[in-house]
């Protein structure tokens, strides 16, 4: 390998006058020293993975400082270099960087839950003291995609692109690194779903080959450029396709065939000023018919990330409805590069960034706080990294960003954790509106309070913002440990009376001093199952009165024979220790549903989705409702998931359908066809799954095929 820093140095020299060449120069010179033994899986030299972080960095628009440490960013962690000679040689901000991004680079993410999310608790706080330690990570990690398929490990692979795209490609949108966003996320879903992307891809094809589509990009960059330049507005025009995933996802989130998007092409038009952008927009709406509802205005109410742009739908030339952006060319790096943009305009000033802008670190961080449970944690961080975002006023005027979909009690506990917690109702444009309401752009929004008023379990439903359940579940939490300490009570009660034990205060002491726990917390451990009765039993009860115990205990309980040997089977929080269980039929529970269990009477416990509809007939009977959860370290057994699906009656197209669920891993346990005319047949399969995601895979995967009309659960 040619060892020039010059290509290096030439791309930094492009954006930047001042460059410490000798710097990048001896830098390149110790990633070869102490990295010369070492190759990496594509028999490279290693030292040509860190060059290669190094020109993605310069692309960046970095400082110096960032670019030489990207090139001595592996040295700590996998050489003889210590972090004093780098100090000594490149600086105490190197040294520091070097530091940041080794600290990273040791966080696994690919582990347990548990683990996974402490290790993102890591990270976030790793990010408040320098975001440039991210950017290099994030191009680190971009390289390494790139050169993925030279992992021979098919599950290796596959652990490395989920975690690249649930935590580094929703936080590089974060910071706005769109064009890193979207590599690493077509990469990831190459690998992770390659026959769907194959097929969307071939779709694509199909439809630019009938459609003519290939041609039409051109042709609608040359008609937008006329309209624009017929008015004197000089204007730089593009057209691009959105990606496979963008599009899979958008199916998804839609619940449409890809014939059905209508923004699978997308155009950006890129003036010189704020004023052109709204003088361009002014043009195309009085040039083409505007598509209602489709219209918004992120130059006056940027996103989080610092995006901003003008988008609208049109019916534009050639009468196809086309996506349009516009946006000025400063808004156009950032909306590319995020905050790495913003070296380029800070000449002169500080070169750091003040991560303090970036609300969502806040945000995240507040979250961390509130959330004793690593998983908890990692779930509600997610949430809050994959957003659309809406504005709302409150009654002062003050702008409230909340993501696509909120409620009134998200903006609730956006404005104050209090005034969320306090919540009894809510006005939105002076109306009263249901607290489920979902909020659009512009709303104005009142919360009504009541320093009497109670958190409602069925709030975390319908909220959708992470700070929200955060807040929600903390109070829950302490409710249900309330119930708990009840619950455990009455269980102990119940089996020392039932062993004739009169002295059950002595009882409860014996128990609390072999478990090191207070009565509280003893009562806690039984109500919640972390302790069973029949430890208690053992402990509190002479071994000849164990048998008549065991008896009590069953009777109390009602047990049936079902997994009566092994409980550990069961993937599932929160169920009363003993009871039987069983998943309804009616809405077929998959791990991954929000769920929650009837109690039975005789018969144990009956898992719902929480939103079947046959929770409506216990509404007044809230006594039976257990809130539960899905334990994700348990069983690996089958779940019978119900879909529904409209096929066209043609030859063969049965065998697509059951092909397509055999490649995903579904396994057909039965169907039944509910009608059948000249054109289709309507039809309803049970599925063997995994799990929630595993049938989304499925459904997804079936909506691509042109064949299939409709596909989706069937909860009925």
């Amino acid at each position: 390998m040619h060892l020039d820093h010059k290509k290096i140095v030439e791309k930094y020299k492009s954006y930047n006058i001042v460059v410490d060449e000798a710097k990048i120069k001896k830098a390149i010179e110790f990633a070869v020293k102490y990295h010369s033994i070492q190759q990496r899986e594509s028999g490279a030299p290693y030292y040509s993975h860190p060059l290669e972080v190094a020109e993605i960095i310069a692309e960046m628009r970095l400082d110096t400082d960032s670019i030489v440490t990207a090139i001595l960013h592996d040295t700590i962690e996998d050489t003889d270099l210590t972090l004093e000679e780098i100090e000594q040689n490149f600086g105490k901000d190197v040294a520091k960087l070097v530091d940041g991004v080794t600290k990273l680079t040791k966080i696994k993410f690919h582990e347990d839950n548990a683990r996974q999310a402490e290790n993102f608790r890591k990270l976030l706080i790793a990010l408040s003291d320098d975001i440039r330690v991210l950017l290099i990570k994030l191009a680190d990690r971009l390289h390494n995609m790139r050169t993925i398929d030279f992992i021979n490990n098919r599950e290796k692979k596959k652990k490395i692109a989920l975690e690249t795209l649930e935590l580094y490609a929703p936080l590089a949108e974060r910071i706005g690194m769109q064009q890193i966003k979207t590599e690493l996320q077509d990469i990831c879903f190459g690998i992770l779903n390659p026959d769907i992307r194959e097929s969307i891809v071939l779709r694509f094809k199909t439809i630019e080959r009938e459609s003519g589509q290939d041609k039409l990009i051109p042709q609608i960059i040359d008609e937008l450029q006329k309209t624009l330049g017929g008015q004197g507005l000089k204007a730089e025009v593009s057209g691009r396709r959105k990606t496979p995933y963008s599009t899979w996802m958008k199916m998804k989130q839609k619940n449409i065939s890809i014939e059905q998007l209508s923004d699978i092409i997308a155009f950006r038009i890129v003036v010189d000023n704020v004023e052109n952008c709204y003088r361009a927009l002014g043009i195309i709406h009085t040039s083409y018919k505007m598509i209602p509802d489709n219209f918004q205005d992120f130059i006056s109410t940027p996103k989080n990330n610092g995006y901003q742009s003008l988008h609208t739908v049109i019916i534009g030339p050639l009468l196809q409805k086309v996506e349009i952006q516009i946006r000025t060319y400063k808004m156009h790096d950032i909306a590319e590069l995020g905050v790495a943009a913003h070296w380029r305009y800070k000449q002169g000033q500080d070169e750091s960034v003040d991560t303090t802008q970036y609300v969502w670190i806040r945000e995240l961080l507040s979250i961390l706080e509130q959330n004793n449970d690593p998983e908890t944690f990692l779930q509600n961080t997610k949430l809050a990294m994959y957003y659309d975002q809406v504005f709302c006023f409150t009654p002062k005027g003050k702008l409230i960003a909340l993501p696509k979909g909120a409620t009134t009690v998200d903006f609730a506990y956006m404005v104050h954790s209090d005034i969320g917690n306090k919540c009894v109702g809510a006005k939105v444009n002076g109306k009263i509106a249901p607290l489920k309401t979902q909020l659009v752009n512009g709303d104005q929004v009142e919360i009504i309070t009541s320093k009497h008023s109670t958190v409602s379990l069925s709030w975390e439903k319908f909220v959708v913002t992470g700070k929200a359940k955060g807040e929600i579940q903390k109070v829950i939490q302490k409710q249900l440990k309330g119930q708990h300490i009840k619950l455990g009570k009455t269980i102990i009660s119940k089996v020392l009376k039932a062993n004739k034990i009169e002295e059950e205060n002595k009882a409860i002491k014996a128990a609390c001093k072999f478990f090191s726990k207070t009565p509280d917390e003893l009562f806690f451990a039984v109500g919640e199952g972390t302790i069973t009765r029949e430890e208690v039993v053992k402990l509190v009860i002479p071994k000849k009165s164990r048998l008549s115990s065991t008896l009590s205990l069953l009777k109390f309980a009602k047990k049936s024979s079902f997994r009566s040997e092994d409980e550990n089977v069961i993937p599932i929080k929160g169920l009363i220790p003993g009871m039987a269980m069983h998943y309804a039929k009616c809405c077929h529970p998959l791990p991954g549903d929000k769920i929650v269990g009837i109690v039975h009477t005789g018969s144990g416990i009956t898992i719902h989705t929480s939103d079947c509809e046959m929770l409506n007939n216990f509404a007044s009977m809230p006594e039976k409702i257990l809130d539960l959860t899905w334990d994700n370290n348990k069983s690996n057994i089958p779940f019978i998931s119900r879909i529904k699906v409209l096929l066209l009656n043609e030859p063969e197209s049965l065998a697509t359908l059951a092909g397509e669920i055999a490649k995903n891993g579904g396994n057909i346990t039965n169907f039944k066809i509910l009608s059948r005319n000249s054109n289709y047949f309507e039809l309803i399969f049970d599925i063997e799954v995994k799990s929630l995601a595993h049938i989304e895979v499925i459904i997804n995967a079936l909506r691509i095929k042109e064949a299939i009309q409709y596909a989706d659960r069937d909860k009925n």
